[in-house]
C-alpha cells in the first residue's frame, strides 16, 4: 500500500500541481456562484419542485451520457488540450447564458439546456484533469492530491455560495453568471503554462471505438472496479437529494432568500473541508469498506435531520455531516478507482466511476424533485436516507477492495519476437496458442487459475479465449486466443501489470514440461478455391 501523507496539504511543494490548484480555486468559485445563481434563478422563473431539481440534473446528466467519450480522449490525446478545449467551451456557454440573463430573455428550460451545455464541458474536462494527476505527482501522493482537490471545491463551497447570495441579491443572476464566465480565465492560463510530459508509447493511437470498447471490457472484467462504480452510483443517487432539494429547504421551510441558501450551501462546504482534513487519518486507522459505510450511515442521519429541521439552526449542523460524508466518500471511491487502474486505461476508468456516481446524483436530482413535487419535503429526504442506509447495506455482502494491494505499474516483460513472415502492423487475424503439461492431482488449481487467466487475457483486449485438452493425452492443455491484427497483439501483450504476473508464476509452477511453456503465434489465411476447366486450385 503507498504511504500516507499526515496531511494532504504536502503535495502543495510541487509546482506544477500548487499552480493548477491555485487555478481551480478561483475556477470553482466561479462555478459554485452560478450553481446559486441558477437554483435562485429557477425558483423565481418556474413554481416547480422537478425545475429545480433538474438545474442539478443538468450538470450531472452528461457525464452519464459522455464520460466514456471524454475517457477516450483522457486516454488517447493531449489532455492539456482535451483541458483547454473544454475551458473555452464552458467559457462560451456560460458567456450566453449571463447575455440572456441580462436581457430578461431566460426561460426553465434554456436555464437547463444552457446549465447542461456547461455540464457537459466539464464532463469532458473532468477525467483528464483527474488522470493528468498521476503525471504530475507521484503514487503516494496520489490520494493526497485527490483529497486537496477536493478541499479545493469544497473550500469555495464554504465561500461560493455565500459570494453568489449577495451577488444575486444585489444584482441578480446574471451578474453571478458573468462571474462565473470571467472564472474560467485562470484555469485556461495555468493550463496553457503547464508542460505536459509527453507520452511514451511507440504504437500507433487506438482508434476511437476499439479504445471505447477497450475501456468498457477493462471497467467491466475488473471485479473490484465495477464493486466501486456500484457503490459510488449508490451513494451517488442518496446523497444529491441534500444538495438538489436545497434552494427548496431554503425558499419553501425557511421562508429565506438567496443570501438563505449562500448560508446553507456554505455550512455544506465547511462540513466537506473538514472531510477532506479527516480523510488521511481516517485511512490510517480504518479499511475502505468501514468508511464508505461510516460515511454512508452518517449521511443517512444527517438527511433524515434535515427533513424534519424547521429551523436554520438545524439545519447548518445536519449540513455540516453531509458535507463531509460527501468528501470523504467520493474522493475515496475516486483514489480507488486510479490506484486500481494502470495508467494505460486510467482516464476511461475515472470516466466510467464519474458516469456511475454523476449518473447516481442525476436519477436521485430527478427521482426527489419528484418526490417533492408529489408527496412533499420531507418524505423526499426520508426517501433518499433510505437509499443511502441500503448503499451502507450493500458493503456487508460486498465490500470495497483496498486500494493500495495490486500494483499496477506495467509488467514490461514482452519483447516483440522475431517473425520469418513480412508482417505489417494491420496484419491478422493473429491466433496465439500455449501449451502446458499438468498433473492430474493438479487440474483442479491449474483450471481455477485458468479462469483468473481468461478474465486478464479477455480484459486486455484478447478475444475467442478458449482452453482445450488434448483427448490422447490428457497431461497436455492448449489455451489459445485471437487478436484482430498484430499491433492488437503487441497492445495486449503490454498492457499486462505487475499484479496479473502471480497468475503466470502459478501456472509456470503447475506446468510438468521439460521446457517453460512456449507460445505460437500464427496469423489467419483462407483457402480459396477456384476452377479452371475440371481442375481446382486454392489461394493461400
Amino acid at each position: 500500500m503507498p504511504p500516507r501523507s499526515a496531511s494532504p496539504l504536502t503535495v502543495l511543494r510541487i509546482p506544477a500541481f500548487r499552480n493548477r490548484w491555485a487555478a481551480s480555486l478561483v475556477s470553482h468559485l466561479g462555478t459554485l456562484v452560478q450553481s446559486v445563481g441558477a437554483g435562485w434563478m429557477m425558483t423565481q422563473i418556474s413554481d416547480s419542485d422537478a425545475m429545480v431539481g433538474l438545474v442539478q440534473a443538468a450538470v450531472t446528466v452528461p457525464t452519464m451520457l459522455f464520460a466514456v467519450f471524454a475517457g477516450t480522449l483522457a486516454d488517447s490525446h493531449d489532455r492539456r488540450r482535451v483541458m483547454i478545449g473544454a475551458q473555452f467551451f464552458m467559457m462560451a456557454a456560460a458567456s450566453l447564458l449571463t447575455v440572456l440573463a441580462w436581457a430578461g430573455l431566460m426561460t426553465p428550460w434554456l436555464l437547463v439546456l444552457l446549465t447542461f451545455l456547461i455540464g457537459t464541458g466539464s464532463t469532458f474536462f473532468n477525467p483528464s484533469w483527474q488522470a493528468s494527476m498521476g503525471d504530475i505527482v507521484p503514487r503516494s501522493d496520489l490520494p493526497s492530491a485527490v483529497a486537496l482537490n477536493s478541499m479545493a471545491f469544497n473550500a469555495m463551497r464554504s465561500v461560493g455560495p455565500a459570494v453568489g447570495g449577495i451577488i444575486v441579491a444585489a444584482a441578480g443572476a446574471a451578474a453571478a453568471f458573468a462571474l462565473n464566465a470571467v472564472s474560467y480565465v485562470a484555469m485556461i492560463v495555468a493550463l496553457w503554462l503547464w508542460k505536459a510530459p509527453l507520452p511514451d508509447n511507440s504504437l500507433p493511437r487506438e482508434p476511437l471505438r476499439l479504445a471505447i470498447g477497450s475501456g468498457l471490457r477493462y471497467v467491466a472484467m475488473s471485479p473490484n472496479l465495477m464493486n466501486v462504480l456500484g457503490r459510488a452510483f449508490l451513494f451517488g443517487l442518496g446523497s444529491v437529494a441534500v444538495l438538489s432539494l436545497l434552494p427548496v429547504v431554503a425558499h419553501e421551510r425557511l421562508n429565506g432568500d438567496a443570501t438563505t441558501y449562500g448560508i446553507l450551501l456554505g455550512s455544506f462546504g465547511v462540513g466537506a473541508i473538514g472531510g477532506a482534513f479527516s480523510n488521511a487519518r481516517l485511512r490510517e486507522r480504518f479499511d475502505n469498506e468501514h468508511i464508505i459505510r461510516f460515511a454512508a450511515l452518517a449521511g443517512t442521519g444527517s438527511t433524515i435531520l434535515l427533513a424534519f429541521a424547521p429551523v436554520i439552526w438545524l439545519c447548518l449542523p445536519a449540513l455540516l455531516v453531509s458535507g463531509a460524508c460527501w468528501v470523504v466518500a467520493l474522493s475515496l471511491f475516486n483514489v480507488t478507482v486510479q490506484l486500481s487502474t494502470p495508467r494505460w486505461v486510467v482516464g476511461r476508468a475515472i470516466a466510467l466511476y464519474q458516469s456511475a456516481s454523476f449518473g447516481g446524483m442525476a436519477l436521485g436530482s430527478w427521482i426527489w424533485g419528484a418526490a417533492s413535487d408529489a408527496q412533499g419535503l420531507t418524505l423526499a429526504l426520508l426517501g433518499a436516507a433510505l437509499t443511502l442506509a441500503l448503499a451502507a447495506a450493500v458493503g456487508l455482502r460486498q465490500p470495497l477492495p483496498e486500494y493500495g494491494n495490486l500494483d499496477m505499474s506495467p509488467l514490461d516483460l514482452f519483447r516483440e519476437p522475431m517473425l520469418q513472415l513480412d508482417v505489417q502492423p494491420r496484419s491478422g487475424p493473429i491466433f496465439a496458442v500455449t501449451r502446458f503439461e499438468i498433473d492430474h492431482r493438479d487440474e483442479a488449481e491449474f483450471l481455477e487459475v485458468m479462469a483468473e487467466r481468461r478474465r486478464i487475457r479477455i480484459r486486455d483486449g484478447a478475444q475467442n479465449w478458449v482452453l482445450m485438452r488434448d483427448l490422447e493425452n490428457p497431461r497436455i492443455w492448449e489455451e489459445t486466443y485471437h487478436v484482430p491484427t498484430w499491433v492488437e497483439y503487441i497492445r495486449h501483450n503490454t498492457r499486462r501489470t505487475k499484479a496479473d504476473h502471480g497468475t503466470y508464476e502459478r501456472l509456470l509452477a503447475l506446468h510438468r514440461g521439460p521446457e517453460r511453456p512456449h507460445t505460437r503465434r500464427m496469423i489467419e489465411r483462407h483457402a480459396i478455391a477456384r476452377g479452371r476447366g475440371g481442375a481446382y486450385y486454392f489461394d493461400i
